[in-house]
């Protein structure tokens, strides 16, 4: 495997702010290799693949990469656009690099969270039951405030028992204050009642939960967009960001629940979880190129500091090179 990239994403340019270069560095470094280790599963049923020449008359061997990319969760489409790709650079006996930077470019430029021309920017975070929705936003939570933002949380999930008081703890751990409503209160009236404060307070931004529904649930979907447009409503251009949150291990099912959060909450940028336990690691790849949505975050593990800024480079190395 090449040296990885000197300059991986970082939190300071996820969120617009400047670099603190010695902590950023240090975090990098031990990321890559948790990074690397989520994906081992899904990049040894790769590269088993990926032995041998490769060029426009064997087809076989191509039948077997796209076979290895589809079981990888690559998704159809983006499988035929790779394969397609590589084709074209004509005969590869090291099919590793060309096949990392391809899947690069897939994803485009850098993606940012969301910022708002004055405060507070408001984030409305998305998903169905557990994806690891309520760690990654006490995570996201924390980061905010390790880089000077004062943060607002709202728990707008009056539907799961326990979620409001687990939600209230990683709050207290980030710094944030927390604003919440009784149990089977109208969700939409507590989103709208964390925006106010975060308002009224002086809030850099409001983080706003929502209950873990199953996409398929039309009534709860239908709860959801009441949700955002009572937010629309309140405070104009929010919620300036809404995060889908999509466990990994479910594959092509995180694909379909990308799709129709898409349509009913408009969202803005996903949030990865759980590549730790999955062999189905290249849905990301399948999120980005099929529904031009960013991949802004991803998780492998449970730790705060598991939780990080999105980079193609990296995601890309540490799924297809050994």
């Amino acid at each position: 495997m090449g040296s990885v990239r000197a300059m991986s994403r970082t939190w300071a340019e996820l969120l617009g702010d400047a670099e603190d270069g010695e902590r950023e560095a240090e975090e990098r470094g031990g990321f890559f290799g948790r990074l690397r280790e989520s994906l081992g599963k899904s990049r040894r049923a790769l590269t088993a693949e990926l032995a041998g020449s490769f060029d426009a008359g064997q087809e076989e061997a191509w039948e077997r990469l796209e076979i290895a990319l589809i079981r990888a969760d690559v998704g159809v489409p983006a499988t035929a656009e790779l394969v397609r790709r590589l084709e074209a650079r004509g005969a590869l006996t090291d099919l590793g690099v060309p096949l990392a930077e391809e899947v690069e470019q897939l994803f485009g430029d850098p993606p940012t969270l969301a910022r708002s021309a004055g405060p507070p920017t408001v984030v409305l975070v998305v998903g169905v039951n557990g994806t690891g929705k309520t760690t990654t936003i006490g995570k996201l939570a924390r980061k905010y405030s390790e880089h000077g933002r004062s943060v607002l949380v709202g728990a707008a999930d009056t539907f799961r028992a326990a979620a409001e008081e687990q939600l209230e703890i990683w709050a207290e751990r980030a710094g944030a204050q927390f604003v919440g409503g009784s149990r089977g209160a109208d969700p939409a009236a507590v989103a709208f009642d964390a925006v106010e404060a975060g308002r009224a307070r002086g809030h850099d931004v409001v983080i706003v939960d929502t209950a873990g529904r199953l996409h398929t649930q039309g009534n709860l979907m239908e709860e959801l967009a009441k949700v955002r447009r009572v937010i629309e409503g309140r405070l104009e251009g929010a919620p300036h960001e809404t995060l889908l949150v999509v466990d990994a291990t479910t594959g092509q099912n995180g694909l379909q629940q990308a799709r129709l959060f898409s349509e009913t909450a408009g969202v803005t940028g996903v949030a990865l979880t759980k590549l730790d336990g999955s062999a189905k690691g290249g849905v990301a790849v399948a999120i980005a190129h099929e529904l031009g949505l960013p991949v802004k975050l991803v998780g492998v593990g449970e730790g705060v500091d598991d939780l990080r800024p999105f980079d193609a480079h990296d995601y890309a190395t540490a799924l297809v090179r050994d």
